[in-house]
């Protein structure tokens, strides 16, 4: 089991350095064919670990000894999960851009592989330096994705985007230092000498802001939240996907792996705080995105507030706020890359997401219009698809803590409505027909995508027993691992 993490860490590194020697005509199925062997790969573990009730597997080399750093990486039920959505979502993103001309194909898939490879050392890593490397690489070819790639003011963006994420790396790596220097004998990086540290109120509180701040910027919560909007709507729609659908479940599961178990006492002295700005950006979100005329600004803003209510779940701190905030990890995964798609189709064919010009697109794409709707229930919660399963359990588990915060952050399902509803009606409803010229009917693969994307929302909200049963154990063990 060990060596098949290994496997699913190091394919994706090796895939990105192929696909810079692979011929151009090649590269896109290529890289289409590998990562979809990355996902099944990893999809069979999935009744493995359930087996094993979703206990750790775990490896460990020495790295550099004398520093206490070693090459420590494990996966029990919710880091697979991450695992999961991440080699899940890279063949879909990539399958996205199989109708569309992008320049310098090799690099850009090569970066894609990149950024996978990251991401899944960050979410299987357990030694703290290891993680932060991970963390810091991740940012790398995402950057480069949204510069080269990206619209006409993307060096300002990024170079927004950059700073924001920087200065938050550095934070959460002082925190890790001073967690390292407090580790008894000889230090260690290792995430169970963290867990295992006794330190004082005041020790506690200042690592949680050194680390909270990283995170924060990266799910983002408000009023870290300034990079995003800008940033996905200028990256390209496969940025943007890999930003909204995997990047930012790094912020959250930082907090629930590195931040909880490891400074209770901080959590709990700060809580009040972290939820209060997580529920006060699903309602300034929201609003935001209700009066947004670009359609994939919208949807970022909609991404902040459907984050927010993750958020609030997780610092409530029970195991309904945290199995919660897993589900809907993948849930908005899944729905925010459908979303995202859309916008890109729209954009394609008619040259604008602008709801004002939009319209009438309903009255003769019959499967464009059953396709976007799926999605766009399944991000509005309906019941019987994948976000209802995730919003439910988060308020049970924000009301648990508050219920005037579970007041508020409920508005997160009644403002989703309004502002999805409404961008659906201005986009496919009105008396305007658009002809088949101006709006192309639907490539092979695009319609593969959305068929995917529907397939997964209502697949994962009917059936949803299995993917909470892979993670309950490992919840619990972390509730017990911040109650002890």
């Amino acid at each position: 089991m060990s060596k098949d993490l290994l496997y699913i860490l190091i394919a994706p590194l090796i895939a990105s350095f192929l696909c810079l020697l692979i011929g151009k005509d090649g590269v896109k199925k290529f890289a289409l064919i590998i990562s979809s062997l990355i996902f099944l790969f990893t999809a069979h573990i999935f009744f493995e670990i359930g087996k094993h009730g979703g206990s750790v597997y775990q490896m460990t080399y020495p790295w550099i000894p004398s520093l206490g750093i070693s090459f420590k990486i494990g996966m029990d039920g919710i880091s697979f999960l991450m695992v999961l959505l991440t080699t899940f979502l890279v063949p879909v993103i990539i399958l996205s851009s199989f109708n569309r001309e992008i320049k310098s194909e090799k690099s850009f898939y090569a970066l894609i592989f990149l950024m996978q490879f990251a991401l899944i050392g960050v979410f299987t890593a357990l030694d703290g330096f290891l993680f932060y490397i991970f963390w810091e690489l991740a940012l790398i070819p995402i950057w480069f994705i949204c510069l080269i790639w990206g619209g006409k003011d993307s060096k300002r963006i990024t170079l927004k985007f950059f700073i924001y994420t920087l200065a938050g790396s550095l934070l959460m790596l002082v925190g890790l230092i001073y967690l390292f220097l407090q580790t008894p004998g000889e230090h260690t990086f290792d995430i169970e000498a963290f867990y295992n540290l006794q330190l004082t109120s005041s020790q506690q509180s200042f690592v949680f802001w050194m680390m909270f701040a990283a995170f924060a910027i990266k799910m983002p919560v408000f009023p870290l939240h300034t990079w995003q909007p800008d940033t996905y709507t200028d990256a390209p729609t496969q940025g943007t996907m890999l930003l909204s659908g995997i990047m930012l479940k790094m912020g959250i599961y930082g907090v629930i792996r590195w931040l909880l178990p490891v400074v209770p006492d901080g959590v709990s002295e700060w809580m009040g705080v972290a939820i209060a700005l997580s529920v006060i950006g699903i309602v300034y979100a929201s609003c935001m995105a209700i009066v947004q005329k670009d359609y994939k600004r919208l949807i970022a803003y909609s991404s902040i507030a459907h984050v927010g209510l993750i958020s609030a779940g997780v610092f409530a701190n029970n195991e309904a706020g945290l199995q919660g905030a897993i589900f809907q990890m993948l849930s908005h995964g899944v729905n925010v890359v459908g979303l995202f798609f859309i916008a890109d189709i729209i954009f394609n064919r008619l040259g604008t997401r602008n709801l004002d010009e939009l319209g009438g697109i309903a009255n003769n794409q019959r499967f464009f219009t059953i396709t976007f709707v799926i999605i766009m229930l399944g991000s509005v919660a309906l019941p019987l698809t994948n976000g209802f399963v995730g919003e439910f359990l988060l308020l049970n588990g924000v009301f648990a803590y508050s219920g005037y915060a579970a007041l508020f952050a409920g508005l997160t399902v009644i403002l989703g409505a309004v502002y999805m509803l409404r961008s659906y009606k201005a986009i496919m409803l009105g008396d305007k027909i658009i002809s088949n010229e101006k709006f192309a009917p639907l490539a092979a693969s695009e319609k593969a995508v959305l068929i995917i994307v529907c397939a997964v929302v209502i697949i994962t909200g009917v059936l949803s027993q299995p993917l909470l049963e892979i993670s309950e154990p490992a919840v619990k063990n972390l509730i017990s691992v911040i109650n002890r």
